[in-house]
């Protein structure tokens, strides 16, 4: 039986620019206004990331009125309703808005398209905090469907002014296959202007299309409610690898390399590189001998900080 012997990194992987946004916000204020500092919800979906965190003084709350007044209140990277930011001011915590700009984006559509008499058709998982905060933009008008079955249940006030919004961390495959449903049932549908899925989630599944085809089987970094990372295991599956997800390297089981020579590795966009680089030693001592990075997608975005987090100023507004 071959043994193992080589890993392929994907290129991109790990920390998306919004990712690396969120955990500077917490971090920023913490240094600037001292513990405790109040998370609403996970930061991002990465228990290494939330425990350490946790650890430099960040509690992780999901009621608000688990904050005490006057305390210091960041919102996760995932976005939330009208009614929690409402509640938030009312509330007079001192507020920093992690939400990652590229679900902010879907919000400012929402709300613009809205004044316009627009209902709206949203595709994403039902519970997940991003779909719970987008569909939370509204009271009314807006209808989730998770399938292409959901598709035919969903009824409309109207069919004149519809618009489609997705979830940032789907699978590209999977929405656009639900955004075609969608264009057979209300041909008048309005699509998107730019893409709702994210950079970041697209050329992480780019290059999982990639590796897939030359590894035996493919290891995603990823905590389990990552829906970035589920969707990179999920799509090496329908690609004809094998792919399992693991929160640490204490999660590598031996049996899954079994018959493999080249392991497949990368990460969501909410795990660190820290991850990668044990689960790496882990497929090492169990005997690869070489690590090879493939080409991607360069990724260069940055996203500026909230104001009154720079250390220099002398206050949060």
């Amino acid at each position: 039986m071959p043994s193992l012997q080589s890993v392929l990194l994907a290129e991109p992987r790990g920390f998306c620019a919004g990712v690396d946004r969120a955990i500077e916000i917490v971090e920023k204020a913490l240094a600037k206004f001292g513990a405790p500092i109040y998370v609403r919800h996970e930061i991002v979906h990465n228990t290494y990331v939330v425990n350490d965190l946790k650890s430099k003084g960040a509690i992780f709350i999901e009621a608000l009125d688990a904050v005490p007044a006057g305390a210091t209140l960041v919102f996760s990277a995932h976005g939330v309703s009208r009614a929690v930011q409402q509640e938030a001011l009312a509330r007079g915590f001192r507020i920093f808005d992690a939400t990652c700009p590229l679900v902010t984006k879907v919000h400012v559509e929402v709300a613009k398209l809205d004044k316009e008499g627009f209902e709206f058709i949203m595709i994403g998982h039902k519970g997940h905090p991003e779909v719970e905060g987008t569909m939370g933009q509204l009271d009314e008008g807006i209808h989730l469907v998770e399938n292409v079955a959901d598709v035919a249940r969903i009824a409309p006030a109207q069919t004149q002014k519809l618009a489609v919004v997705t979830q940032t961390t789907l699978s590209v495959d999977d929405a656009a296959e639900i955004a075609a449903a969608i264009k057979a049932r209300f041909p008048m549908v309005r699509e998107p202007k730019q893409q709702d899925i994210c950079y970041a989630t697209q050329n992480r599944q780019d290059a999982v299309k990639l590796m897939s085809s030359q590894v035996d089987v493919v290891i995603v970094v990823g905590s389990p409610t990552s829906s970035n990372s589920n969707r990179l295991a999920e799509l090496a599956h329908k690609l004809g690898t094998p792919g399992y997800m693991v929160d640490s390297a204490d999660d590598l089981q031996q049996d899954w390399l079994e018959g493999s020579q080249r392991v497949g590795l990368t990460a969501g966009a909410s795990a660190p590189e820290i991850l990668v680089q044990q689960v790496i030693a882990r497929l090492k001592a169990l005997g690869a001998v070489s690590v090879q990075t493939l080409s991607g997608t360069p990724e260069t975005i940055k996203f500026p900080l909230p104001k009154g987090l720079r250390l220099d100023q002398p206050g949060a507004l």
